[in-house]
C-alpha cells in the first residue's frame, strides 16, 4: 500500500512539473508571424488641429535706425566777395548738442553760420530787392526770432527785411555783409546826383522867371531839368533798394524744426576746411529700415509697426509712411547701426513714423521693427498650413476627422496666409469652425471619397 501511494504521488508531481514547463515554453517559443507582429512599431498617432475663425497677420521683422526727418551736411564756402583761406575760428556748439533757431553753429574766417527755421533749402544769396519764396521764408524766420519785417510785402526783400536782418546780426555780435561791393559809396553817389539835379531844376526855373516874353529857351531848360531830376530819383530808389545787408548762402542753414541737433563736428578751431565741416539733423525722429526683396510686397504705407528698443526695452506704436519703389545700392543701414546690418544685399528703404514722440536718446540707435502685414481685415475660416495637401490632380484638400476616427476629404480653395495659417473656403462639402483637420501623417482611414 505504501509503495502504491508513493508511486501515485510521484506521478502527480511529474504531471505538475510537465504542465509548468509547457506553460513556460509556450511563453518563450513564438511563431514567426507572432514574433513579427510583436516587433512591429505601434501605429502612428494622428496629429490634428481645430478649424478656427481668425484674422490672419503676417509679421515682417527687420532692423531699423532712428534718425531725424532732416539731415544736412554743411561745407563752408567763401561769403560774398570774400576770398582767402577758410579757417575755423569758433565752434560755439559741441558735437551731440541740441540747439535752437538763431544759434551760430560755426564761425569760419570770422563769419558766422546761422541756423534758421524753414523747409526750403537755401540756394542763392538773398539780397535787397529780391523776391521769392525763399525771401518769404527768411522773413518768417526773422519774425519768429523777434525781428519784424513790417512794411515789406511777403516775399519782397525791402526796408523792413533789411532792418530785421541787421538786427539779427547785431544780436549775434556780427556786422552783415553789404549787398554790393561799393556799398555806401554807390548810395552816396546816387544821392549827390539827385541833389545836383534838384539844383539844376531850381536854376532853370529862376531863368524862366526872368526871361523875356517869347523866349522859349528857359522853358525848355526847365523841362529838361525836371526830366534829369526824375531820372536821378529813380536811380537813387534803385540803389537804395539794392543796397544794405545781404544773407549769403554760406552763412545760413535752414532746418525744418527745433530743437535741432549737431550730429558731427569733424573740425576744430584753427583747422582749414575744404570739405564737410558739420552735420545737423532736425525734425521729429523717424525710423528707417531696408526691406529685402521678398518682403517688399508684404509691406504697404499705412500698416502698423512696433518699434522695439532692445537697449531700454521700450516699445512704440508706429506706422509705415513710405516704401521706396527702387532698390537701394546696399541693404545695410546708416549711422550707429550700420555694422549690424548686411551691406551686400540690396533692398527697399522703408520709413516708419511713431504715433508719438520717440525718446531723443534713441537718435542714431538701432531698433527692431515688427510690421504687421495684415492679410485679412476680418475673421476668416483658417487652418494650419500643414493641414493643406495637393493631389496629383492639382486639387487642394483637407482631411477632416469624423467622430468615429475615419476621415473625409474636403476640397478647398486657399486664400490669404499669415503666421503659419491659411484661409480656406470649401468648394463643396461641410467645413465649420471646430472641425478637426489632420496636420500630421497617420494610417489613412479615409473612406476614399471626397465630399
Amino acid at each position: 500500500m505504501n509503495r502504491r501511494r508513493r508511486w501515485a504521488a510521484g506521478v502527480a508531481v511529474a504531471a505538475t512539473l510537465l504542465t509548468v514547463s509547457a506553460t513556460a515554453a509556450a511563453q518563450v517559443i513564438k511563431s514567426p508571424a507572432q514574433a513579427a507582429a510583436d516587433s512591429a512599431p505601434p501605429p502612428p498617432s494622428v496629429l490634428s488641429s481645430p478649424v478656427e475663425r481668425r484674422v490672419l497677420k503676417d509679421s515682417v521683422i527687420l532692423r531699423g535706425t532712428v534718425t531725424a526727418e532732416q539731415s544736412v551736411q554743411v561745407t563752408p564756402t567763401a561769403a560774398g566777395e570774400a576770398a582767402g583761406r577758410l579757417v575755423v575760428t569758433k565752434t560755439p556748439v559741441a558735437a551731440g548738442a541740441s540747439f535752437e533757431a538763431g544759434k551760430v553753429l560755426l564761425e569760419v574766417s570770422g563769419r558766422p553760420l546761422i541756423a534758421l527755421q524753414g523747409g526750403l533749402p537755401v540756394y542763392r544769396d538773398l539780397r535787397p530787392g529780391m523776391r521769392g519764396d525763399d525771401v518769404a521764408q527768411l522773413q518768417k524766420a526773422l519774425s519768429r526770432l523777434g525781428h519784424s519785417t513790417a512794411g515789406d510785402r511777403k516775399g519782397h526783400f525791402g526796408t523792413g527785411t533789411k532792418d530785421a536782418l541787421t538786427g539779427l546780426y547785431a544780436d549775434l555780435g556780427y556786422e552783415p555783409l553789404p549787398a554790393t561791393r561799393e556799398g555806401e559809396a554807390t548810395l552816396s553817389d546816387a544821392r549827390d546826383a539827385v541833389t545836383e539835379a534838384e539844383r539844376g531844376l531850381q536854376d532853370a526855373r529862376d531863368a524862366l522867371a526872368g526871361a523875356e516874353d517869347g523866349d522859349k529857351g528857359p522853358a525848355r531848360q526847365v523841362t529838361r531839368a525836371e526830366e534829369d531830376l526824375s531820372r536821378a530819383r529813380r536811380t537813387l530808389a534803385d540803389v537804395q533798394e539794392a543796397s544794405g545787408p545781404m544773407l549769403p548762402v554760406s552763412e545760413v542753414v535752414f532746418l525744418q524744426g527745433f530743437p535741432a541737433r549737431l550730429e558731427s563736428l569733424p573740425v576744430a578751431v584753427g583747422a582749414e576746411v575744404s570739405d564737410k565741416a558739420l552735420t545737423v539733423t532736425a525734425g521729429d525722429l523717424v525710423v528707417s529700415g531696408v526691406l529685402k526683396p521678398h518682403q517688399k510686397d508684404l509691406v504697404r504705407v499705412g500698416q502698423r509697426v512696433e518699434i522695439l528698443s532692445e537697449i531700454t526695452g521700450d516699445r512704440y506704436p508706429a506706422e509705415v509712411v513710405s516704401v521706396a519703389d527702387g532698390v537701394t545700392p546696399q541693404g545695410g543701414g546708416d549711422g550707429a547701426d550700420a555694422a549690424a546690418q548686411p551691406a551686400a544685399e540690396p533692398g527697399y528703404t522703408m520709413v516708419v513714423e511713431p504715433d508719438g514722440e520717440l525718446d531723443s536718446g534713441l537718435a542714431g540707435q538701432g531698433v527692431r521693427l515688427t510690421v504687421e502685414a495684415a492679410s485679412t481685415d476680418h475673421e476668416v475660416l483658417a487652418v494650419p498650413v500643414s493641414a493643406v495637401s495637393a493631389g496629383v490632380d492639382g486639387r487642394t484638400t483637407l482631411q477632416v476627422l469624423n467622430e468615429d476616427g475615419t476621415r473625409r476629404r474636403v476640397p478647398v480653395t486657399t486664400k490669404a496666409t499669415g503666421d503659419g495659417w491659411v484661409e480656406v473656403r470649401p468648394e463643396r462639402g461641410r467645413l465649420a469652425e471646430g472641425d478637426r483637420v489632420v496636420t500630421g501623417a497617420g494610417p489613412d482611414r479615409a473612406d476614399g471619397a471626397a465630399e
